[in-house]
């Protein structure tokens, strides 16, 4: 054999090693470790400070599986991590949610997990609780599970919405305004929208312009409270002099909802907010900050209330969805009846509690009376109510 087939036998050797890997590196782990979180008490969870693009850079793709562990033992495995709440109510996610700061940790419609995991609390050396800083003394890691377990469920349901008006054909549209006119109501006596007064999203003067126009009285804010009320009004470029009119006047009742419809205290909260309003005059606006989730229940209940049937309250539920989103039944099926199902009819099912019965024929009113009553509500509060909105 020659100096050159030596040489060629050679390098196809080494081509050979680096082709089979015979060196293989490392795959390199996608996580964040001991990373700072905070408390988001709006809707309930656990801020995550790293952004979201930050986040994603590292690896992490909605759809996948990730485990998070908080170093005071608490830890939540294989839960998806999604840009918007695709899980059941009740369900654990890793969610980067669009306007977010940061990517969050949080329960579906369910119990704020900073209480359920006790992450106000630190741990000494002695392995005690003590109430020490949670900045300084919880961290929490996340790590890829499975990459794509949850992809199909993303894809299924991914869905955004702009904070731009140009691109919707109405102000109605982008203030997702509009009353409840069917059922038994009385005309003109209750409508829904975004927020007239929280304008994260752009929309509060416009919700503002439209409530002006419709001649609301009294307006149940399902969101805030007194304090973040009066941040909006002090905040530069508040422009919502409606709203304002009628904060000043004692017309305006906010009642702070969490996210969680499966709580005792969400139904106390709305029995709260009802007797309040049958103590004014309408028309009524009910808003939270999107009029999408939390407004959603309450409208779905006081339809229900309203001899509404299932048809008219699944129409004004989604049509929320076609405003935000263009989603509709002919056109977006899929994602129309995942948003059904993991939604509305999750909620009107809790309602009804464990009775097995037809959704789209019962007649939903009983069961609503029966919620109001059992949160709380007396027969002469709930009748109250109903003569302000219904022709009895």
């Amino acid at each position: 054999m020659n100096r050159i087939q030596k040489r060629i036998i050679l390098l196809i050797v080494l081509m050979l090693t680096v082709l089979c890997g015979c060196e293989k590196k490392e795959e390199k782990e996608v996580a964040i470790k001991d990373y700072s979180i905070e408390h988001e008490t709006e809707f309930g969870g656990v801020y995550i400070k790293i952004g979201i693009d930050e986040f994603n850079d590292l690896g992490f793709k909605y759809g996948d599986s990730v485990n998070v562990v908080f170093d005071n033992g608490y830890s939540l495995d294989d839960i998806p991590y999604y840009n918007g709440y695709y899980v059941d109510a009740g369900s654990p996610l890793l969610i980067a949610y669009p306007g977010y700061e940061y990517i969050k940790v949080a329960v579906n419609y369910g119990d704020d997990l900073w209480d359920e995991f006790n992450l106000k609390l630190g741990n000494n050396t002695e392995g005690l609780w003590t109430a020490l800083s949670l900045e300084e003394h919880n961290k929490v890691t996340v790590t890829l599970n499975e990459e794509g377990k949850y992809r199909d469920i993303q894809e299924a349901c991914d869905i955004h919405y702009y904070d731009d008006r140009e691109k919707y054909d109405s102000d109605e549209m982008f203030a997702n305004f509009r009353s409840m006119d069917f059922g038994s109501f009385k005309e003109n006596i209750i409508y829904r929208s975004a927020s007239p007064c929280d304008d994260q999203h752009n929309r509060a003067p416009y919700v503002d312009k439209l409530i002006s126009e419709a001649g609301v009285k009294t307006v149940l804010d399902l969101a805030d409270n007194y304090d973040k009320i009066e941040r909006y009004i002090g905040a530069e470029g508040f422009d919502s002099p409606y709203f304002l009119s009628l904060y000043e006047d004692g017309h305006v009742l906010p009642i702070s909802l969490s996210m969680n419809y499966l709580s005792d205290d969400f139904g106390m909260k709305i029995v709260q907010g009802f007797n309040m309003m049958a103590e004014l005059e309408g028309p009524y606006l009910i808003h939270c900050t999107e009029g999408k989730d939390r407004t959603g229940f309450v409208c779905m209940l006081i339809e229900a209330l309203a001899k509404a049937s299932y048809e008219e309250i699944k129409d004004d539920y989604m049509l929320t969805y076609y405003n935000y989103y263009r989603i509709n039944e002919t056109e977006d099926r899929d994602k129309y009846d995942t948003i059904l199902h993991k939604n509305l009819d999750a909620m009107i099912r809790f309602i009804i509690g464990d009775e097995i019965i037809d959704i789209h024929e019962a007649d939903l009113s009983i069961y609503a009376e029966k919620y109001l009553l059992k949160m709380g509500m007396s027969e002469e509060q709930l009748q109250a109510f109903k003569e302000r909105l219904m022709d009895q």
